[in-house]
């Protein structure tokens, strides 16, 4: 006789109650729960980029960092560096966003996420019809704005702006500029 199934957790069940150390991301791809670093670069960009994204959003919308947005798999869990939420969009039953709150996921790269941000996030970001994904680049000094997302996993628009350029964020019904010039080169 055959020992009885057993329910075999999630990634999100596996971290609910978990301590988990600073200075880390937590994410879940494929399935794996994810702990990355955050470079200087990353904590630069953040600091600088979110401040000027709130201010100009004033009622409406919301910026999140690194914080969980639940995606429509159990084994995918993104907390993009910067996120801007929706407004009037609600916490679901697990206090999280959704990924259909998104208006917009702002990535910085590093070494250690380059493919996950460039590959998977880029197919998740744009199945999930996310309308706005930047990718930040501190290597390269540029911002790469991807814009009409495709179901299958692409985006058919793509604008790059080098580092002292402003940052165009075309939302629903406003803009959002970024003043870039304070963004940190990395030699790598």
């Amino acid at each position: 006789m055959a020992p009885p199934m057993m329910n075999a957790l999630s990634a999100w069940e596996v971290l609910d109650g978990v301590n988990l150390p600073g200075g880390y991301r937590v994410e879940i791809t494929d399935g794996k729960i994810i702990l990355t670093p955050r470079t200087e670069q990353q904590s630069d960009v953040v600091i600088d980029a979110a401040p000027q994204i709130d201010q100009q959003l004033a009622d409406e919308g919301e910026i999140l960092s690194d914080v969980m947005i639940d995606f429509p798999s159990s084994l995918y869990g993104y907390a993009p560096d910067l996120a801007i939420v929706a407004p009037g969009s609600e916490l679901n039953s697990r206090g999280r966003y959704e990924w259909h709150s998104l208006e917009a996921v702002i990535e910085v790269v590093s070494k250690s996420t380059r493919d996950d941000d460039f590959d998977k996030k880029f197919r998740m970001y744009a199945q999930c019809a996310i309308p706005l994904y930047v990718i930040i680049d501190p290597s390269d000094s540029t911002c790469t704005i991807h814009r009409n997302p495709t179901r299958t996993g692409a985006y058919m628009d793509q604008e790059q702006i080098a580092f002292g350029e402003d940052l165009v964020l075309p939302l629903e019904g406003r803009e959002i500029v970024v003043k870039t010039d304070g963004f940190p080169r990395s030699e790598s």
